[in-house]
């Protein structure tokens, strides 16, 4: 169990980190998107690499969380977790996906629900096994 309790702990990390640094990606890429051409560079097709991110963030995100539940049974990081996926599947599989300052929006607020989401899941993992 101390094995399982440890992965955990680690894969709610990585999601935390992975989610924060999404946030600080969709809050900044609209001014790097605008600073490129400056600097003689082009981003071609790797734009659309958020739908990859937002795809690993989602079976992480569940994996972690279900795992979670069954430990500590509160549902309330799934609170911040549910819209945070709504927000960022909107923000990149949708008509918000034009990467406008609404969708750097859109998905910076999502990010942060999941970064939340996350860190709420392992301290009410580590409070369960202390407790």
């Amino acid at each position: 169990m101390a094995a399982q309790d440890s992965a955990l702990r680690r894969a709610d990390r990585v999601g935390f980190a992975a989610s924060f640094l999404c946030a600080i990606h969709c809050a900044l890429f609209p001014i790097l998107l605008a600073l490129l051409p400056a600097f003689g560079l082009n981003l071609g097709g790797w734009i659309d690499l958020d739908q990859a991110f937002v795809v690993f963030a989602t079976l992480l995100g569940a994996t972690t969380l279900t795992l979670g539940w069954r430990r500590h049974r509160a549902f309330r990081a799934w609170a911040l977790l549910l819209p945070g996926l709504a927000l960022v599947w909107a923000g990149s599989f949708s008509q918000l996906h034009d990467h406008t300052i609404g969708h750097a929006l859109v998905m910076t607020i999502g990010g942060l629900l999941l970064a939340g989401a996350h860190l709420l899941n392992l301290r009410l993992t580590h409070a369960h096994r202390v407790g």
